[in-house]
């Protein structure tokens, strides 16, 4: 009787790798280690004996990477008294356990197609880890953070980001990760096609960005108020006097400035009568903070009732405000955290002592879905994600009204020093892949302007106060191939991959590739 995997090395070394694998992605970015790791894996995976050995290889790989990757939702516990701080790591060992299953699911697909063929495997573990990245961002409402395509956001690859996405550019890390092993084995033909996807991907063009007719001056600001301060008792006027002074005028020239989500603590909406002229006297308080012609979008609460005395709704918005706190307009979040925004099975959890990281007792509600709204005095038009909803891949702007920016402002406050690095990576991304320039305000950083390439414009340090004066960036001349079709593109080519690898596969002439 052979010994179960879990007593044998390459149990180890797939953990080990995993783990290595998560120092690819920011705030460390050592990119290499992405495809390294993914070789050892693919060797691994050709070595299992078994289709269970192989989904558990896999699998073990996917807990190492992510363990590590997402050790910031840990920090989120620190925040909260309502539940100990060691069930922050509680919650990543157990997300991990979780999401790992995707990475099995891939490495499975990989030996039953693939197993003594090395390219066929090496095309079928791309094609199906493209397949289960975007599984990981649809089931159970998702949580796709650090694809693997991440990790090479700054290297020449990158530029297919506007024709094939998030998901068909991790597609092709695994298929650089599969060359390594492939040169290693000196299977050259092999490893001559799978170059082919790669250097085709790195020659891409550029997107065409639309001229400008005129620049418009904006101020992205960042107060550094942190977590552990913010909903203190007393504390919301000073900290709209720190954002005041942030957004104080420099010339006479209006400006579109831009605060973080929840901002302002204080409710910017409330449809009870009794509330409505502390809403109004909180807007016009605002508004004396900024000149009498810029424009802020800030975020901030919404609440309603169904009754006109007890609060039984809220929402995370953005608010759009104008002269003398005047409402311009507003977005509501639509894509929630869970157990930081609203509680799942909350009589269930809440029975045993759980609740929710933000503050309050009432689950937020959703808005519905991404919008576009457009802003008064030539302004153009904007789109909204409120931070977490920026990492859903081809789910950011509303495609039959597209803005010609994105405004994200997130509280990363939260999420210790490697959480905001990974989340603007993943903003970077999305910009690429939609042809838009996204606009980053939180409260401790990073707040960023990211142009339609991607590229990080200018920036602001964790925990540094500071102000970004820039204009709005123009948008692509063209909607991106992945701006116009969005996933069908990469779960498409994810299939492909598949396919051929299938065809490789059954074909005796090509058994020595």
């Amino acid at each position: 009787m052979s010994d179960p995997i879990a007593r044998r090395p390459h149990a180890l070394i797939a953990l080990a790798i995993g783990l290595a694998s998560a120092a690819a992605f920011q705030p460390l970015a050592w990119w290499p280690l992405m495809p390294i790791a993914i070789a050892a894996l693919a060797l691994l995976i050709d070595q299992a004996p078994t289709f269970r050995r192989a989904m558990l290889l896999g699998w073990l790989f996917g807990v190492g990477q992510f363990t590590v990757g997402l050790n910031w939702i840990a920090t989120a516990f620190t925040f909260q008294a309502a539940m100990p701080a060691w069930l922050g790591w509680v919650a990543v060992a157990l997300l991990s356990l979780y999401l790992a299953v995707y990475p099995m699911m891939a490495a499975g697909v990989a030996w039953r197609v693939g197993k003594g063929r090395p390219l066929a495997l090496v095309l079928a573990l791309g094609g199906a880890w493209a397949i289960a990245e975007w599984l990981r961002s649809v089931v159970f409402t998702g949580f796709p953070w650090n694809p693997v395509g991440a990790a090479l956001i700054d290297t020449p690859v990158a530029a297919a980001l506007p024709y094939i996405g998030t998901y068909g550019l991790s597609l092709l890390t695994v298929i650089g990760g599969g060359l390594i092993w492939l040169a290693i084995r000196r299977n050259w033909r092999s490893a001559a096609i799978a170059a082919v996807p790669l250097a085709l991907a790195s020659i891409l063009p550029s997107t065409t960005l639309a001229p400008l007719t005129q620049p418009r001056p904006i101020r992205i600001v960042q107060p550094n108020i942190g977590q552990d301060v913010k909903w203190d008792p007393g504390f919301e006027r000073m900290a709209l006097g720190k954002l005041g002074r942030l957004s104080t005028p420099r010339d006479d020239r209006q400006e579109l400035v831009f605060w973080p989500e929840a901002a302002v603590t204080f409710p910017l909406s409330d449809n009870r009568p009794e509330a409505a002229p502390f809403v109004q006297e909180t807007r016009r308080d605002i508004a004396t903070k900024l000149s009498g012609r810029d424009l802020l979008m800030t975020g901030g609460l919404t609440l309603r009732s169904s009754d006109g005395e007890t609060v039984d709704r809220a929402a995370n918005s953005v608010f759009i405000l104008g002269d003398d706190g005047q409402f311009v307009g507003r977005y509501d979040k639509s894509h929630l955290v869970p157990y930081g925004e609203y509680l799942p099975m909350r009589p269930i959890l809440s029975a045993i002592g759980l609740s929710r990281l933000a503050p309050g007792d009432s689950d937020f509600q959703p808005g519905p879905g991404p919008g576009t709204l457009e802003l008064p005095e030539g302004w153009g038009k904007a789109g909204f994600q409120v931070c977490y909803e920026i990492i859903f891949s081809g789910r950011v702007v509303d495609r039959d009204n597209r803005p010609d920016f994105i405004f994200n402002p997130s509280n990363d406050a939260w999420f210790g020093r490697w959480g905001p690095p990974q989340h603007l990576a993943q903003a970077r991304m999305r910009a690429a892949e939609e042809g838009l320039p996204i606009i980053r305000s939180t409260p401790t950083g990073i707040s960023a302007l990211v142009d339609a390439h991607g590229e990080v414009v200018d920036q602001l340090p964790w925990r540094k106060a500071g102000i970004i004066w820039s204009s709005i960036p123009p948008k692509a001349a063209q909607v991106t191939p992945f701006g116009r079709l969005g996933n069908v593109i990469p779960n498409l080519l994810g299939l492909l991959f598949v396919a051929a690898a299938i065809a490789i596969a059954g074909r005796r002439r090509y058994s020595a590739i």
